[in-house]
């Protein structure tokens, strides 16, 4: 092939060149503005997208703003009606403080009169003893000061057969309502009553000498001659009521002028401790018998009422506790053994630590070893050293 003839075989590609290469320019071109209008639209979706998503985010922040406007509005609200009802159980508490339950309880003068007769015929008797419980106090080994709660006077106290950590408060010296608190945690920690149950009793108490013994509660009654009532603490009734067979009583303490009847437990059962006009000087004590009431067997006892402030019993033996009129400092320095095992001069005079004024109760746990006092709004506890009667 000569040199010509290859000329003429290149000289249409030459020619094709231009045109294929003006097609590739065209198709990228067009290819580009596809990809600029889709840029385009991406840009204008997501313009939109924050639009929207900032005014959500507007709306929701308004929304929240005004649910924590609410929510504030509603705790002033909660808080408020919660000054309120704490304020409207107070009036309503002393407003039944000042109108007490009419009574509905009769008195049998009858039966009243052989009970004080049966009571006469077994006094002074010696007294058998139901347990070998021989301890008697030769101290105070610690003294706790729990809290301060509600009037300078009034009681506070466990289930003295220790079945129940429940803890009972009786403030005051005259009502009709129980606070009740599940735990001794729960007593210190709360400060306001409404954080305790409450049971209203049918008739109001009296004094601070009242009992919670084995689901019981045992407190006094004044209605005409003062009464003992035995409420179950489980059904809010009461199972039995009885005349207190003791004429013309006076107050059992010269220093607790609102305690006419102090009911105390031990290790051998239940205790009456009182005073009548007929021995208006002294002290006398009587047992108890739990189920119905009656008095067992009745004493007087050696202990004076003047500057007598408090009382127990320990393995049957009455703690009588004095102060003065100007209030110092408390110390046992009576006891009478109902048994005749321990001799009044053979106890220990036991001294309780100084405190802010005098006790208006002290009710003793016989399971604890301890005593629950009410001293001037203080709640206290006094755990107790013991030793054997024969070693004191």
């Amino acid at each position: 092939m000569g040199p010509w003839r290859c000329c003429l075989l290149l000289l249409p590609l030459l020619a094709a060149a231009p045109r294929a290469q003006q097609q590739l320019m065209e198709y990228v071109e067009r290819r580009l503005a596809l990809l600029e209008e889709r840029i385009s639209q991406w840009h204008e979706q997501s313009s939109r997208y924050s639009t929207e998503l900032r005014d959500f985010k507007n709306q929701v922040l308004g929304m929240l703003e005004a649910a924590e406007k609410e929510r504030e509005a509603l705790r002033a609200e909660a808080e408020g009606a919660a000054v309120r009802v704490d304020r409207l159980e107070r009036e309503v508490d002393y407003l039944e403080t000042q109108n007490p339950a009419p009574p509905c309880v009769e008195v049998d003068e009858t039966l009243m009169e052989k009970q004080v007769a049966t009571a006469k015929q077994r006094k002074n008797e010696k007294y058998t003893k139901l347990t070998d419980c021989s301890d008697t106090i030769a101290s105070v080994r610690a003294m706790k000061i729990l809290k301060r709660f509600g009037s300078s006077s009034g009681l506070w106290t466990k289930d003295a057969a220790g079945n129940s950590e429940k803890i009972y408060v009786f403030d005051g010296t005259a009502n009709d309502t129980v606070y009740v608190f599940p735990r001794m945690r729960e007593f210190t920690l709360f400060s306001a009553t409404r954080k305790a149950a409450r049971i209203k009793l049918p008739y109001p108490w009296v004094g601070t000498g009242h009992l919670v013994y084995d689901g019981h509660l045992y407190y006094i009654r004044q209605q005409g001659p003062f009464q003992v009532i035995k409420f179950n603490l489980a059904n809010k009734t009461v199972v039995d009521s009885s005349v207190f067979p003791a004429e013309e009583q006076i107050p059992v303490f010269g220093l607790s002028p609102f305690t006419y009847i102090e009911i105390a437990a031990d290790e051998e059962g239940l205790w009456a401790i009182y005073a009548t006009k007929e021995n208006e000087k002294n002290i006398c004590l009587a047992k108890l018998d739990p189920t119905s009431l009656d008095i067992e067997q009745m004493w007087d006892t050696p202990c004076p009422r003047e500057n007598a402030e408090g009382a127990f019993v320990v393995c049957g033996a009455l703690h009588v506790a004095y102060n003065t009129r100007l209030p110092s400092r408390s110390r046992v320095q009576c006891v009478f053994d109902v048994s005749g095992t321990l001799a009044p001069e053979d106890a220990s005079l036991v001294y309780f630590p100084k405190r802010y004024g005098s006790h208006s109760s002290m009710k003793y746990s016989p399971w604890e070893r301890q005593i629950y006092a009410w001293d001037d709004g203080y709640q206290i506890i006094y755990r107790m050293e013991m030793k054997k009667k024969l070693e004191v």
